[in-house]
């Protein structure tokens, strides 16, 4: 039997010396201890990260090298743990919506907005033609590069969901008069030309700075793409235009979503490798290999009916629960 490429599709916690670091709150015993505990188990020597500690207050190079701590750590735990491809689980960045738009142009932040629990983030109207400020990941990619001790796999927020999680004020301004008919099709066409735009002249532009720094694989990470099931088709086109004519591995990540909603429409997708999507969240945790024992692997079997074949992640993993899965689960969610 071939043997399964493992890896992980989301972002790993943040150690909380990191965020207390960067958020210029006071260094912990707490802190000291877990960046100390947790470089034993990893096999990171982490004196040189302690003696960091204490120079606090940080200024804004001290705060980068923290970050590149919070990098080498998460490298390390993914490659300890025996994944075949990894990345640091997002330590160098904010948030996967706030950060891009941050090194962008023609948005503005309008305030906090609540996603889910008691996380918020700060979302942004585009007021002008969005454009790339400079490429926003191609110098974390380069940082992991110097750690990485594996493959890496650069996750990127898609152009779907960096519009639909922004409010519009630009394409769609103005729109509102005439007929009911008429400012429908409108508004769809205003909302097509703000996606696309964010695809080629964002996310495009930083896929290229990344395979020109040497990524092979990138994942486009979509939650929002089937928030609107009238726009998946919408969603696929965005994909197309950012990855077209591109020579790498492109994946799409979407999670916690209904994903009877893709079909047909993702036999259009173009350049597309592989699909990273949820399984295990939906799934039972009793043991079997039937097709009734495994509720949360259903959609394999409409992916199996496309025209396209896709590389398949096949989570066999939730996060969400307390519950550990023992091997028995994983292999019979494999088999």
């Amino acid at each position: 039997m071939e043997n399964l490429l493992t890896y992980e599709v989301g972002s790993l916690a943040k150690p909380e010396w990191r965020v207390g670091a960067l958020a210029d709150r006071p260094i912990t015993p707490t802190y000291l201890a877990d960046a100390r505990q947790w470089g034993a188990e990893l096999g990171i020597e982490s004196e040189p990260l302690l003696e960091l500690f204490s120079q606090a207050p940080f200024d804004q190079r001290q705060k980068q090298e923290i970050k590149n701590w919070a990098s080498r750590y998460g490298l390390r735990l993914l490659e300890r743990a025996g994944l075949d491809v990894v990345y640091d689980g997002e330590q160098q960045r904010s948030e996967m919506y706030h950060y891009p738009v941050s090194h962008s142009r023609g948005f503005e932040f309008r305030g906090l907005l609540r996603s889910f629990d008691n996380k918020y983030y700060r979302k942004a109207a585009c007021v002008a033609k969005p454009e790339l400020e400079q490429p926003y990941h191609t110098d974390e990619f380069r940082i992991l590069q110097q750690y990485a001790e594996k493959p890496l796999k650069v996750p990127i927020t898609g152009a779907y969901t960096l519009a639909d999680w922004s409010y519009d004020e630009h394409y769609a301004k103005g729109i509102g008069l005439g007929s009911a008919g008429g400012a429908r099709q409108a508004r769809e066409a205003a909302r097509r030309r703000f996606v696309l735009a964010i695809a080629r002249n964002l996310v495009r532009p930083n896929l290229e700075a990344l395979l020109a720094a040497g990524a092979d694989w990138i994942q486009l990470d979509e939650p929002a793409a089937l928030t609107h099931p009238e726009e998946v088709p919408l969603f696929v086109e965005a994909f197309n235009q950012s990855v077209a004519g591109l020579a790498g591995r492109f994946t799409i990540h979407i999670c916690f979503s209904d994903y009877r909603l893709l079909f047909p429409h993702i036999d259009r997708l173009e350049n597309c490798w592989g699909l990273h999507i949820g399984f295990a969240n939906y799934d039972s945790t009793k043991l079997g290999t039937r097709r009734e024992d495994r509720p949360g692997y259903e959609t394999l079997y409409a992916l199996a009916g496309l025209e396209h074949r896709f590389n398949i992640g096949l989570g066999v993993l939730d996060i969400h629960r307390d519950t550990i899965e023992p091997p028995e689960l994983v292999r019979d969610r494999i088999l």
